[in-house]
């Protein structure tokens, strides 16, 4: 037989698009060319192919080989089909039996001497795979990754060798169980526990409220006030994730070339860019489209400290994804979609030297100063901030009298998880994601307090954004409170968060 057709997948943003590798040996001179919008980590596959090929003890057919990769206006990068083209020749030359190839999908970059190493985005390619009811090989080094995927049809092998034992029937590889960490119902402990806050009562509880709705949240105080560590311990008192958020998630990392971890796979991810982090590197880019910080955070938490250190136009790249939940990247020759629904959770101080309303110590800035300082956050961005909370300094005093223990992450998490819970049984999503629809159904006030509401954002001035996202508010404070209507007290709090730690 001189043509065989292997089945691979190429990543395109978070999707694995399948891929065939045709392979055909023709007459002519001796030669190998590879065909199908090849970059040039793909190009160079066929001198790591042919030497993989002969330093295996395989025979390389002296033949002209045209390897093509359909379809053709796809761009292909990497060395993940190094091994379907390995084994597309070895099928085509007739040593190895082509038909039992058609049920299973390979992808693995080789070595010289044969050996198969690891590839970044395999997780996609595996929940495609079983979702397409096909085996998958994939390097040994992927296969805990690839075993997420929940699907009973992976096989990892480390060396070219391996898979042809297997379909000549010599050896047969072992499949790999699905991985226990997919499966587990809650996400292991988290070792930052809010217990170990002293005080900041209100900041707590405004860290409680974020997390049960997925609310926005931004923290303003002094230095050493402990607003990153409570930021830090955000995460810990989120809901664990669900099994397809974990899959989103990890394939996000995946494909971004980071390990993913079974032992971590339902913790909700926390990222925290430092303050001189580009546009690109914030929301994603590149030649070929990686996604960026937003899209790592995607389903968990992107803490933005010193907020105003923040490059302005890089800051206002986040309106769209804070609104839309995803965010598209566009290139000359190719566009992908990454997910972007995260929590946005950010600290800053109120003014340069950071004691600008600080008891403990005098503020040396100028109004000007002040106000300079306060306008590199856009207001449009502020207006997405559906809490904002003061970080107060703590006198001595109270940490010295502080004794006992607060609440531990475990315990608040509890009340999260059955708030979030409520939400999903009544509307399928988060408050903080509800739509204009939605308040309608969900967020009815009392006349009365619907009067009362409407004067008081007509007093702050907030915008009808400002209005709807507060009101969003109140129904988590509502469901944290097991309250089935929103009731004036519920109100209250919402609006409060919208005049502490203001501009």
């Amino acid at each position: 037989m001189s043509l065989a057709v292997i089945h691979t997948r190429a990543v395109c943003g978070i999707e694995a698009v399948p891929v065939s590798v045709e392979v055909h040996l023709g007459g002519g001179l001796p030669a190998l060319s590879v065909v199908g919008l090849p970059e040039t980590a793909v190009k160079e596959s066929k001198d790591r192919v042919r030497a993989a090929l002969l330093n295996a003890g395989f025979e390389f057919p002296a033949r002209r080989i045209t390897v093509n990769l359909a379809p053709a206006d796809l761009p292909k990068h990497g060395g993940r089909f190094d091994l379907p083209i390995a084994i597309g020749i070895l099928a085509a030359s007739g040593q190895l039996p082509s038909d039992a190839l058609q049920r299973y999908e390979f992808v693995g970059e080789l070595a010289l001497s044969g050996d198969v190493r690891t590839v970044g985005g395999v997780l996609p390619t595996a929940i495609a795979a079983a979702k397409a009811g096909h085996g998958l090989v994939v390097p040994e080094g992927n296969a805990a990754e690839a075993s997420l995927a929940q699907g009973d049809q992976v096989y990892p092998v480390s060396h070219i060798m391996q898979v042809c034992h297997h379909f000549n029937d010599v050896e047969k590889l072992a499949m790999l169980p699905p991985s226990s960490g997919a499966t587990s119902s809650l996400a292991p402990s988290p070792a930052l526990d809010m217990a170990d806050v002293k005080g900041q009562y209100v900041a707590k509880r405004a860290l409680e409220i974020a997390a049960a709705g997925n609310h926005n949240l931004l923290m303003t105080g002094p230095p050493g006030t402990g607003k990153s560590m409570l930021a830090s311990r955000l995460a810990g008192i989120l809901p664990p994730m669900r099994l397809g958020e974990a899959l989103e998630s990890a394939a996000i990392r995946s494909v971004s070339g980071q390990s993913v971890d079974a032992r971590s796979f339902l913790q909700r991810p926390f990222r925290a860019p430092h303050h001189t982090a580009s546009g690109v590197a914030l929301v994603g880019g590149g030649s070929t489209p990686r996604p960026g910080e937003i899209s790592l955070a995607h389903n968990g938490v992107l803490f933005l400290d010193e907020l105003p250190e923040f490059s302005r136009h890089v800051l206002d790249v986040l309106r769209e994804p804070l609104e839309n939940g995803h965010i598209t990247i566009s290139r000359a020759t190719r566009q992908a979609d990454f997910p972007a629904r995260f929590l946005l959770l950010a600290a800053r101080n109120p003014c340069p030297c950071g004691h600008y309303g600080d008891d403990g110590r005098e503020c040396r800035c100028s109004p000007g100063m002040i106000s300079r300082y306060q306008a590199r956050v856009s207001g449009p961005l502020l207006d997405r901030m559906d809490l904002h909370v003061s970080v107060p300094r703590l006198a001595l005093s109270e940490m010295q009298a502080w004794k006992e223990q607060g609440e531990s992450s475990a315990v608040i998490q509890q009340r999260v998880v059955a708030a979030r819970q409520r939400q999903l049984d009544r509307a399928g999503k988060a408050n903080a994601h509800l739509n204009g629809k939605d308040l309608e159904q969900h967020c009815q006030l009392t006349p009365s307090d619907l009067q009362y509401f409407e004067a008081v954002i007509e007093r702050l001035q907030l915008s009808m954004r400002a209005y709807a996202r507060t009101l969003k508010t109140a129904r988590t404070i509502a469901d944290l409170d097991e309250a089935g209507q929103i009731d004036r007290k519920h109100m209250l709090e919402a609006l409060s968060y919208r005049e502490s730690g203001g501009e």
